[in-house]
């Protein structure tokens, strides 16, 4: 029963490709264990977790590392997009492109300037 109340974090965790998963129940408690890509991934899972379970759920007890914490996330971008519009995804406010274009400027010349398949660096805020 806990297992199915979870299910779509167990979803979001195989879609995101969590390393060293480890999923079972003891005693009416799921457990989690696994080592996300990035914090933003990381961030992803309890987002979910919170979403089936509320703020402080008492059925689930999640253990996941990050592997790569030197950065937040990184960004394929796809057509269309902009770095006002990839902040505003990755940290809620439009207005934070600065810091993308800071961390990227190995590869942009302009904030105003990227190309679809650029993978950026989104950097810790």
């Amino acid at each position: 029963m806990v297992k199915a109340k979870y299910q779509k974090v167990l979803d979001l965790g195989e879609k995101l490709e969590i390393k060293n998963g480890d999923v079972k129940v003891e005693n009416g408690v799921l457990q989690v264990h696994g080592t996300a890509k990035n914090q933003y991934h990381k961030n992803l899972i309890w987002d979910a977790i919170k979403e089936a379970g509320g703020e402080n759920p008492s059925d689930i007890m999640a253990d996941i590392k990050v592997e790569n914490t030197s950065v937040f996330a990184h960004h394929t971008v796809s057509r269309g997009e902009t770095l006002s519009k990839i902040a505003k995804h990755y940290y809620g406010d439009p207005m934070k492109y600065p810091k993308i274009f800071e961390a990227n400027k190995h590869i942009l010349k302009s904030a105003d300037v990227i190309h679809p398949d650029q993978e950026l660096i989104i950097p810790h805020l």
